[in-house]
């Protein structure tokens, strides 16, 4: 089945385009965010499921403890457009400025992100249960600059140049409609994930982890890109971070990363929370608008989410990014910082007493 994205010199497979491998769970995936300094957290998701024949999008603004969300799906006919509904996608600049419009009359935006630095290559994240494939993708990271407009409740608010970041990933994790088949042998569900981004003066530090239930990392990271380098002036290291949780939740209330560069630079940094953003806003584990979940031809919707009235009992509100300041102490002496800290702990994981 040709379509125009055959048109482009991106075939993985002796497939057409529309066809991604052999894996019906297999997505195309983007994240992008800004952070402004009056509390306001804007973020949209654009995902294309090809095996199953799903595009969905997502934009949602936290504002005054709200949050506001658009949730679109259609049908997939072709990975061309980049367009889902009233949410479209221009590569400005390939790996370095992305604009994104979302034309909603309750809800939109019209951002354009630069980079401020080469994205970074996370490594490939595989994790099999039994002989069973569960997840295999590749993800970049790259930490931006926001310029633009975001409309909300009837009020246009103006971003110039705030704290940006945005991710792409591809390959196979679970998507659409929940495989009945079960995982053999029997595997308890247990996840547990930390990312965060931190904008430090001039550089940028990334740093996440995936672990099992003994707190072993599988899949873990850090990395610092000094704002306008590329690939070969990161320097990598190793982290380790201090939890302290909200009392009956899985939400962080606290953090401190400790921080070792390979060039023997040591940073701590402790994060303190100001606002958070529910990641079922982008269709994480939303009960409704998880990602490639059919829909029919075309449908929208929209929501409003209190933060300040969450449920630690649903499991669809643990998933939460959460806009920090951040203390660090590292040898140019003390300095201030914003970041991210993002977080999904599921099942058992024993270093925190879960």
């Amino acid at each position: 089945m040709l379509t125009g994205a055959d048109e482009w010199f991106v075939h993985q497979t002796p497939e057409p385009v529309a066809v991604a491998g052999t894996d019906r769970n297999f997505y195309d995936r983007a994240y992008l965010g800004a952070f402004g300094d009056d509390g306001l957290l804007v973020t949209v998701a654009f995902g294309l499921y090809p095996n199953i024949g799903v595009a969905d999008a997502h934009l949602s603004v936290v504002l005054d403890g709200k949050q506001h969300c658009l949730h679109v799906s259609q049908t997939l006919t072709d990975r061309a457009p980049m367009a889902i509904g009233p949410v479209r996608l221009e590569v400005v600049e390939p790996l370095q400025e992305i604009h994104v419009v979302v034309e909603d009359d309750e809800l939109a935006c019209d951002l354009t992100l630069t980079g401020r630095h080469f994205p970074i290559e996370e490594p490939r994240f595989i994790q099999r249960i039994g002989t069973r494939s569960f997840m295999d993708y590749t993800r970049l990271s790259q930490a931006c600059d926001v310029s633009g407009t975001v409309t909300v409740a009837g009020r246009t608010h103006r971003l110039s140049g705030v704290d940006g970041l945005r991710d792409r990933s591809w390959g196979v994790r679970p998507v659409g409609v929940r495989d009945p088949q079960p995982f053999q042998p029997p595997a308890e569900p247990q996840y547990f994930w930390l990312w965060t981004p931190v904008h430090l003066p001039g550089r940028t530090l990334f740093w996440h982890t995936k672990a099992d239930a003994d707190g072993r990392p599988w899949n873990t990271q850090l990395v610092l890109c000094p704002h306008g380098s590329g690939p070969e002036k990161f320097v990598h290291g190793r982290g380790t971070m201090e939890l302290d949780l909200e009392p009956g939740t899985r939400w962080v209330r606290s953090a401190t990363l400790t921080a070792l560069a390979e060039d023997g630079e040591q940073l701590r940094l402790r994060y303190r929370p100001t606002a958070h953003l529910e990641m079922q806003g982008l269709g994480y584990r939303h009960p409704e608008w998880a990602h490639g979940l059919p829909h029919g031809e075309y449908r929208l919707a929209r929501e409003v989410l209190d933060l300040a009235a969450p449920d630690p009992a649903q499991l669809h509100r643990w998933h939460r990014q959460v806009r920090c300041d951040v203390d660090v102490e590292c040898a140019a002496g003390p300095e201030t910082a914003r970041g991210l800290l993002e977080h999904l702990i599921i099942g058992r994981y024993h270093p925190l007493g879960l």
